[in-house]
């Protein structure tokens, strides 16, 4: 006796190699649509679906499986009497396996010129609905997704007669990770089309872009997987085009790289990062000065590093950067003299990354069962809304320099303190325990440097040593968001050193 295979696929890869494998194998092929029409166009015998059903394909092919000859052929338990008693008297026939892919909404959506109305039209509804059925009843039936298990598919039928239980369990654990990921899809840019905020639950699907060597530590298993939204200054989106494949640390630290870059879009910017904070950035009127500062601002720390430009890297800075070992170099583009410079250091990875595209709306960070899900931070503050509380007041540079500062200490490790000069890091203190310790850190890099320039603070002083250890290497200004409830302690000491002081009255941690 003949078994059944319902055939129906967007993507036709390898399809009709397959089915041509199964009905050597005995089996009777169901196929709608396109699908039929290419494997009858290839001399595959098949039965169309409304021979099945009674009923035709109708409304643009939106009904066509979704009838009880189908789903009761999918779903009916074979060792049970009851059922097969039922589906004698209804004239049901066993389906044994189902090949479907879905309709390629992610594709669709991915077009610059998708309208909502070819969104929708790409939502598949018979397709998830059979996959499921036989998904449900993997006991007996065989449910493929992929086009990579039809070999193994076929070499089970014709060793076993059938595929084995366990394939079948694998295949359906398979076919429910497809259809939870395209729902979440679906459910994704329907609210954002509909501007649906739903806190109750958070449903995000995310493809894998490359299996790691290691994650943070060599005896880590690590994954990367991207979404399906293009964003401006994304590493998810970017081209590797010279070197090895990034690891789990290089990840992160040329993300952290991007989004510093991309507060300075009205800027020729140049960002060395190294363990996810800054320890270089420059900006000037042209790339080349951009980078001799970033460069000049740590020469020691940026060994090793992650540099990114927000400009085409030309011939001054390839030469530059060819000379010391960095792990990545990041660019909209390279001038081709450029890239033909750096790509003979063999390891070095060189990138290009898109400048346009979305702005991300939240920031996800996992902790031990469950997510935390805020906004982006993506506040930068204005000239006109800073508050100057001090008897010194700043001048129209020192307002360039504290923007400037601020723009990079919200991008360091809390508690955060930069010094900063005429568009150049001096020092950074990242990521201590408190507040004068990351002021240390970041004065002391700077050293006589620090004279004359400005200090940002990401968060309030609670007291006022931090002022007075500024005093001493001579800053003339201090940034800082205030909210403090000894404030006025803080501008004191602030006057008594003849030191300006402004709050932005916002706080920018980063933890």
């Amino acid at each position: 006796m003949k078994k059944r295979a319902i055939v129906s696929v967007s993507d036709k890869t390898k399809v009709v190699e397959f089915c041509k494998e199964l009905v050597a194998l005995n089996y009777q092929i169901i196929s709608t649509g396109g699908t039929k029409k290419t494997l009858d166009e290839n001399g595959v015998p098949t039965i169309a679906i409304d021979e099945i059903t009674g009923f035709p394909e109708m409304l643009d092919g939106r009904v066509k499986t979704l009838h009880p000859k189908v789903h009761g052929g999918l779903l009916g338990v074979r060792d049970n009497a009851e059922h097969v008693a039922q589906m004698e008297a209804n004239g049901i026939e066993n389906i044994d396996l189902v090949c479907v892919n879905l309709y390629p909404f992610k594709q669709t959506i991915a077009k610059s010129d998708c309208t909502l109305a070819q969104a929708i039209e790409n939502i598949d509804i018979g397709g998830p609905s059979m996959l499921r059925s036989a998904a449900k009843n993997h006991k007996f039936v065989t449910v493929v997704t992929d086009v990579e298990d039809y070999d193994k598919v076929i070499a089970e039928i014709k060793e076993h007669g059938d595929t084995t239980l366990s394939t079948r369990q694998y295949l359906a654990a398979k076919v429910f990770c497809l259809t939870a990921a395209y729902d979440a899809m679906i459910a994704g840019y329907l609210c954002d089309k509909y501007d649906v905020e739903d806190d109750k639950s958070l449903t995000m699907t995310y493809d894998l872009k490359q299996s790691l060597r290691y994650g943070e530590n060599p005896h880590q298993h690590a994954n990367f997987y991207v979404d399906n939204h293009k964003y401006r200054y994304s590493l998810a989106s970017a081209k590797q085009l010279h070197g090895k494949e990034l690891s789990y640390n290089n990840i992160q630290d040329a993300n952290a790289t991007l989004q510093i870059l991309k507060d300075f879009a009205d800027d020729c910017c140049v960002v060395a990062v190294k363990h996810m904070n800054p320890c270089g950035v420059g900006i000037a009127d042209d790339i080349d000065k951009a980078w001799d500062k970033a460069y000049e601002a740590d020469p020691v720390s940026i060994f090793g590093g992650i540099v990114a430009f927000n400009k085409e890297v030309d011939v001054y800075c390839a030469t530059a950067m060819s000379k010391m070992f960095l792990e990545i170099i990041l660019a909209p583009s390279f001038e081709p003299e450029a890239l033909e410079i750096l790509s003979k250091k063999k390891n070095i990875r060189l990138m290009t990354f898109d400048v346009d595209g979305e702005e991300p709306k939240r920031k996800c960070v996992s902790v031990v069962g469950g997510l935390l899900v805020q906004d982006e931070d993506t506040y930068q503050e204005k000239a006109e809304e800073l508050q100057v509380v001090t008897e010194a007041k700043p001048t129209k540079q020192d307002i360039v320099d504290c923007l400037f500062g601020q723009k990079i200490v919200k991008h360091v490790k809390s508690n955060a303190i930069v010094v900063v000069k005429d568009g150049q890091t001096l020092g950074v203190g990242a990521g201590q325990m408190n507040r004068v310790g990351a002021a240390k850190i970041a004065l002391e890099q700077a050293k006589e440097k620090a004279n004359g320039a400005i200090l940002a603070s990401d968060a309030f002083f609670p007291m006022d040593d931090t002022v007075e250890l500024a005093s001493k290497y001579g800053i003339r200004c201090i940034i800082q968001p205030g909210g403090s409830i000894k404030d006025q302690d803080s501008i004191d000491m602030a006057n008594k050193h003849n030191i300006a002081m402004v709050f932005t009255g916002k706080r920018h941690f980063k933890h």
